[in-house]
């Protein structure tokens, strides 16, 4: 059994080696399905329609008529002799329909690849010549199915794996959805030619099994159609569902249909699951308790999340219950004998058998830091019950009974000293290192755009050079085209992917920078959207002040971050990445790994283009794209191995220079979202405790001895003359940046002032400046002012820093547009 951790606050989710994945077994996984198919019905296997009452004689003029005509005229033979040769076949199997009849002949029984056998053999027993020719009867098969004359299963047709099925159902069946539907696909470039042709094959297989046109396909129809599909399942090749997602995109689908394949089949993505079922899943053989558990739990539940409730089931249920049960079978009450809960907690400290598999008999310790939480569930079981058993006596008083666990047993003091140590010593190996990554970052994702533009500059079959390394462009194949990029090395052969280089070195910088940046979480991060940045526009000034909105997350409270320049270009590129070439940020539906449920599509920033879908950034995506960075670094820890960086150390490090720095640790709380300073300051990693009781008691004593007007709320004149101040920031060339109630200590000498932020529209203001100081100084030097050449030249010199770094700005927003109001 292995651990996915799931929250800092919470025992990891379990993955059992038997089979199941987040606690989902595998008869829950067909439960699924059945679920889906409830709500998603496909379409009923019809019997009767129109063309398949038609006789002979009239689906042979139907395939003759202008509408199934070729121009070619042996083909036009061909199908039309295959057809006959069909007909006459299916004609000697009972039935009143040629569906009937199809059915009736065991082709349903047959792979599609050996279809072919049973028409032959009677055919060539009745002497006919020509029923070797498998190329004939394949033509007049296909006929049948274009003109809906039989519809074969699902699995007949995927097996069959006819190359011109696709073409003759573009051709014969529905040319305006197929029109429709390559009209989509060649708006959309990250699409290639493989993917395309799977995509419309799979359609092509809906509409021969189904009948109809496009318009008529259904969400059912499509999960059939994967679930009847094995390779769909077994390998990871996104164009297997892009069929879904064009179709959904068309408009094919109802408004309450999921935007993508992946929320109805998804590996592990199975949806939560009830309190019984897990309570459940730890097969637990005394019939009071698994309900008493359910009832406990059913109570707690909206009041905690799912991530929470699976959690303390997997407690209570398994580490606490069923491990009493196995090692003493029959226990029916919560009296627990004071040996029977000494051995279960020397069981939970040293080692147990794992939770819900009875056969085993490996012993795995859980972790000492665990071992308290585990304690702390069991003592809130038995307490909650005792609290409860006065409110409701009826139902909570008969399982009433004193509890196992003291109060100083569910304490884990040494353990979270411990692991504060252990978290501090991380921060400090890694706050010097990080601006190292962030450069690294930044190069590595220059330098793969670099190459990438390169590679798309050079003709296919021509070589080009960079970084030192030549590189070819491959020739595409005649029936293939793929919308990446890709070059060979010239010496090694090596082929490499440019466009997922130049990606996945993208996303790792952007991920980098933002939490780096606003020490966001994780999940906070993946939830980030275009609507998410915002603005507030000053009373007095009317200046715009850009805001990040972090949606609730752990602790269900919003709040807002202020956005800084190089926080907003990092913003802005990434919103520049991920537009449409319409200029609009396309939705996409989001996985909640704690939840186990859906989002609706929204758009989010963090996500990326695969296989002409777009899909969410996963917490495991932007984990390896770090990895992927650090390994670029070749940075170590202090035993030399390679240094592991997590999401959550970029927000460890963020509280810890926040506060080095200077933020006062109350403000640190508000930007990082914490309901206690404990928590905030549990994060710094840098004062001992000492320093931090000391600094807060001098704080308190200095306010104790100010006078109280101090803390009084200002008058309006006091208000408006603050207010003021800002505004008698504003100079000719830009804003000065003094603080409140503070003299000019340069005079107003503003060009050599550190504190003046020029204004990109005052650029020439700036010019005009340095040429009539650099005219000064050229006239102080001929008529002999030398005491004048040297405070010009201090001033010509900050006049040049100035534009320097006007300039340095307006490179910087020449790569990024600006945000505005989404």
């Amino acid at each position: 059994m292995t651990s996915i951790a799931a929250d800092d606050d919470q025992l990891p989710l379990q993955t059992h080696t038997d089979g199941t994945l987040d606690g989902h077994s595998v008869g829950e996984g067909a439960a699924y399905v059945q679920m889906l198919r409830r709500r998603f019905p496909p379409r009923p296997a019809a019997t009767s329609w129109v063309q398949t009452t038609w006789s002979r004689e009239e689906i042979l003029d139907l395939l003759a008529s202008p509408t199934f005509r070729t121009s070619n005229r042996i083909t036009q033979r061909a199908r039309l002799l295959g057809a006959r040769r069909l007909l006459d076949w299916l004609a000697i199997h009972p039935g009143n329909t040629w569906q009937q009849r199809w059915l009736a002949s065991g082709q349903h029984d047959l792979s599609g690849g050996d279809w072919a056998r049973l028409p032959s053999d009677w055919l060539a027993a009745q002497g006919d010549d020509g029923a070797a020719n498998l190329g004939v009867l394949a033509s007049g098969m296909r006929m049948l199915v274009c003109a809906e004359v039989i519809r074969p299963a699902a699995a007949w047709v995927i097996t069959r794996r006819s190359s011109h099925l696709t073409a003759g159902m573009a051709q014969y069946r529905d040319p305006a959805g197929f029109a429709a539907l390559d009209r989509l696909i060649t708006a959309d470039p990250a699409i290639s030619r493989d993917n395309a042709n799977l995509a419309k094959s799979r359609v092509a297989f809906i509409l021969a099994t189904k009948g109809g046109r496009i318009s008529d396909v259904t969400v059912g129809d499509c999960v059939e159609l994967y679930d009847t599909n094995p390779g769909a399942q077994r390998v990871k090749r996104y164009g297997r569902t892009l069929y879904y997602t064009l179709l959904h995109r068309m408009g094919v689908f109802s408004a309450d249909a999921p935007s993508t394949l992946d929320e109805l089949f998804c590996g592990r993505r199975r949806g939560q699951l009830s309190v019984r079922e897990l309570v459940d899943r730890h097969n637990l053989q005394c019939a009071p308790i698994p309900d008493l558990l359910v009832d406990y739990l059913t109570e707690r539940r909206p009041a905690i999340d799912y991530a929470t409730l699976t959690n303390h089931a997997h407690m209570l249920a398994g580490l606490f219950w069923g491990d009493l049960e196995r090692h003493h079978p029959g226990i029916a009450s919560l009296h627990l004998p004071s040996e029977v809960t000494t051995a279960w907690k020397t069981r939970l400290r040293t080692g147990m058998p794992e939770a819900g598999d009875p056969a085993t008999g490996t012993e795995k310790s859980i972790g000492r830091h665990k071992v308290a939480r585990v304690l702390l569930a069991v003592r809130a079981f038995y307490l909650d019950i005792a609290q409860w058993a006065l409110e409701e006596p009826a139902r909570w008083g008969p399982w009433a009974a004193p509890c196992p666990i003291k109060a100083v047993e569910a304490r884990a003091k040494k353990e979270q000293q411990a692991t504060k140590a252990r978290m501090d010593q991380r921060t400090r190996e890694r706050l010097p290192v990080l601006p190292i990554l962030q450069r690294t970052a930044a190069e590595r994702w220059k330098s793969m755009a670099a190459r990438l533009e390169a590679a798309c500059n050079t003709p296919p079959g021509q070589t080009f050079e960079f970084g030192g390394d030549v590189f070819r462009r491959p020739l595409p194949g005649a029936a293939k085209q793929h919308a990446m990029v890709w070059a060979e090395h010239a010496t090694t052969g090596l082929r490499r992917n440019l466009t997922l280089e130049d990606r996945d070195a993208f996303w790792a910088w952007a991920a980098i920078e933002v939490l780096s940046r606003t020490g966001i979480r994780i999940e906070e991060l993946l939830e980030l959207s275009h609507q998410a940045i915002t603005s507030y526009r000053l009373p007095s000034t009317g200046e715009l002040v850009p805001l990040l909105q972090i949606v609730p997350s752990k602790t269900d409270a919003e709040r807002l971050l202020l956005v800084d320049p190089e926080l907003a270009d990092v913003l802005s590129t990434i919103i520049c990445r991920i537009r449409k070439p319409g200029g609009t940020v396309p939705l996409v539906p989001a996985y909640d790994s704690y939840e186990l449920t859906w989002t609706p599509p929204m758009g989010l920033l963090f996500q990326r283009n695969v296989a002409g879908q777009n899909r969410a950034f996963t917490a495991a995506g932007i984990r390896e794209a770090i990895k992927q960075t650090l390994e670029a670094t070749g940075l170590t820890d202090t035993a030399g191995d390679p240094l592991h960086f997590t999401p959550h150390d970029f927000r460890r490090i963020f509280v810890t220079d926040a506060i080095i720095n200077g933020l006062p640790p109350h403000i640190a709380q508000v930007i990082c979202g914490h309901k206690k300073i404990d928590t905030t300051m549990g994060y710094k990693a840098t004062y001992p405790t000492e320093a931090i009781e000391t600094h807060r008691a001098f704080i308190a004593r200095r306010r104790a001895a100010r006078p109280s007007e101090e803390y009084r709320t200002p008058t309006d004149n006091e208000w408006d003359s603050f207010l003021a101040q800002f505004e008698k920031r504003k100079v000719s060339v830009g804003t000065c940046g003094r603080a409140f109630n503070t003299p000019c200590i340069h005079e107003h000498a503003c060009v050599r002032c550190s504190l003046l932020r020029p204004a990109p529209a005052q650029r020439h203001r700036l010019l005009e400046i340095r040429h009539n100081l650099e005219a000064r100084i050229i006239e102080a030097k001929r008529e002999g002012w030398l005491g004048e050449v040297e405070g010009l030249q201090v001033s010509l010199t900050g006049a040049k820093n100035k534009i320097s770094q006007l300039d340095q700005t307006l490179a910087r927003r020449a790569t990024s547009v600006e945000l505005g109001m989404p």
